[in-house]
């Protein structure tokens, strides 16, 4: 393998991220959540979406390492994982607002 070439592991992963990031509820999870962390039931009133939408595409953040949950009591909170994703995400609404022209 050249060695300007990533790992095949590599190129699998970051294809399975942005594959999870392609879908526009778990956008607007992530948005809402980067924000301060929230309940399943606090996701989905303020989202109107159902609670069981909300964990099923929660479970998939999860299995990408792109939300951890903190339990509190009863609850159980959901925030982004680390200051990586923090960063993805906000170089990404930055992309595009600066390519699509977006105030």
């Amino acid at each position: 393998m050249e060695e300007n070439m990533l790992h095949k592991d590599v190129e699998r992963d970051i294809s399975n991220l942005f594959k999870v990031l392609s879908n526009p509820t778990r956008i607007k999870i992530l948005y809402i959540i980067k924000r301060k962390p929230l309940t399943v039931t606090s996701i989905s009133e303020q989202l109107d979406i159902s609670q069981s939408a909300i964990s099923h595409q929660l479970r998939e953040l999860k299995l990408a390492r792109l939300v951890r949950s903190t339990k509190s009591g009863r609850e159980i909170f959901y925030e982004l994982d680390d200051d990586h994703v923090h960063q993805i995400f906000d170089m990404a609404i930055e992309h595009v607002k600066e390519i699509y022209n977006y105030e």
